[in-house]
C-alpha cells in the first residue's frame, strides 16, 4: 500500500479484550494464515449483536455521502456484505466490506488485507470476525457467518504490499455462504482499463454503513502507487471508510447482480480527490485465493 494513501476500514470506541489467534504455518510460505478456534467463533457470533453492528456506524460519521457514490437501488446483492471484526492493535469495534466469491469449499469471502491484518505488523491479525452477506439497514437475510480462517499475502504483514485477503467462513445451519448468498467469480491478472462498478458500505451520512453504495467508471493504472510486483489501479469513486474490501465488478449486469471481481477497495489518496485505489489481483492474490478455497 502506498504510504500516502489512507486505508478505508472504520473503528468505534467500543473496547473489547479478545485476542487474535496466532499465525500458523501455511502450505505456501508466501501466505500468512490465522485460524480461529471453535470457541473463538462462537464468541464472535455472541459478540456481534444487531445493535453492536449498527453502533459501529453511528459512532463514526465521516461526513456526507457522494457526490459520486450513490445508494444501490438495483437488484439486491446478497454476495456483498459487511465484515465485522475487532481492531487488533486498539481493541475497537470495526468493519469493512467483503464479497462471497466462487470457491471449491463454497466458504470463501474476498476483502482487503488491511481489514484482517495490520499492514507491516507480522503478529497483528484481527480477531472476533463475522461476515453478514446482503446486510441492509439491519436486515441479515442470509444469517451471520463466523470466520474460521483468514489468509493474506505474507508481504502485507511485513512490507504492506498486496492489500487483499481471503476469509473462510463456517457454514451456518449446514449451509455454505456461496450456496445461500450466491458467489461472484474472480479474475486474476486482469489489467486496468475496463469499466467497473465498485461497491461498499461507507460510514457517511445519512447511511452510516447501513446501506450498500456504488460508483461506476473506467479503471486506470495508478502510476503513483504501483510498485514492482504489486501494480495498483484507480477508479473514479468517493466511497469512504467502511468501504474497504468492497468489490470492483467488471462486466457487471445490474439486472442479474453478477459480474467478475477484478479488485477490491483499498485506499484513498488525498492528492487525488475522488479516486479509489485497488490492487491488480495477480499471482500473489491467486495463491491466497486458491489456498483459501482448499481450506
Amino acid at each position: 500500500m502506498h504510504r500516502t494513501r489512507t486505508a478505508l476500514a472504520i473503528t468505534t470506541a467500543c473496547l473489547v479484550t479478545a485476542g487474535a489467534a496466532p499465525a500458523v504455518a501455511s502450505a505456501d510460505d508466501s501466505v500468512a494464515v490465522v485460524n480461529f478456534t471453535p470457541q473463538e467463533r462462537a464468541d464472535a457470533l455472541a459478540y456481534w449483536t444487531p445493535q453492536r453492528m449498527k453502533q459501529v456506524g453511528q459512532d463514526n460519521d465521516l461526513g456526507p455521502t457522494g457526490p459520486i457514490s450513490q445508494p444501490w437501488h438495483g437488484k439486491p446483492l446478497g454476495t456483498i456484505g459487511r465484515l465485522f471484526f475487532v481492531h487488533g492493535d486498539n481493541g475497537l469495534d470495526s468493519y469493512c466490506t467483503a464479497t462471497s466469491v466462487r470457491s471449491g469449499n463454497h466458504d470463501v469471502v474476498l476483502t482487503a488485507g488491511h481489514c484482517v491484518w495490520k499492514p507491516g505488523a507480522p503478529d497483528l491479525s484481527y480477531p472476533t470476525m463475522v461476515f453478514v452477506p446482503g446486510y441492509d439497514q439491519g436486515d441479515r437475510p442470509f444469517g451471520v457467518f463466523p470466520v474460521r480462517t483468514v489468509l493474506t499475502p505474507k508481504d502485507l504483514t511485513t512490507d504492506s504490499h498486496h492489500d487483499v485477503a481471503a476469509v473462510v467462513v463456517d457454514p451456518v445451519g449446514g449451509k455454505h455462504v456461496n450456496d445461500v448468498a450466491g458467489a461472484q467469480p474472480v479474475a486474476f491478472d486482469r489489467q486496468p482499463g475496463p469499466r467497473v462498478t465498485t461497491f461498499g458500505y461507507p460510514d457517511t451520512h445519512p447511511q452510516l454503513g447501513e446501506e450498500l453504495l456504488s460508483c461506476t467508471g473506467n479503471s486506470t493504472v495508478d502510476q503513483r502507487a504501483s510498485t514492482p510486483g504489486d501494480p495498483q489501479q484507480l477508479v473514479p469513486c468517493d466511497l469512504d471508510g467502511g468501504s474497504s474490501g468492497g468489490p470492483w465488478l467488471a462486466d457487471f449486469d445490474a439486472a442479474t447482480g453478477s459480474g467478475t471481481v477484478v479488485s477490491v477497495n483499498s485506499s484513498l489518496d488525498p492528492d487525488q480527490p475522488n479516486t479509489m485505489g485497488g490492487p491488480v489481483l495477480g499471482p500473489v492474490a491467486e495463491t491466497v485465493y486458491r489456498q483459501a478455497s482448499a481450506n
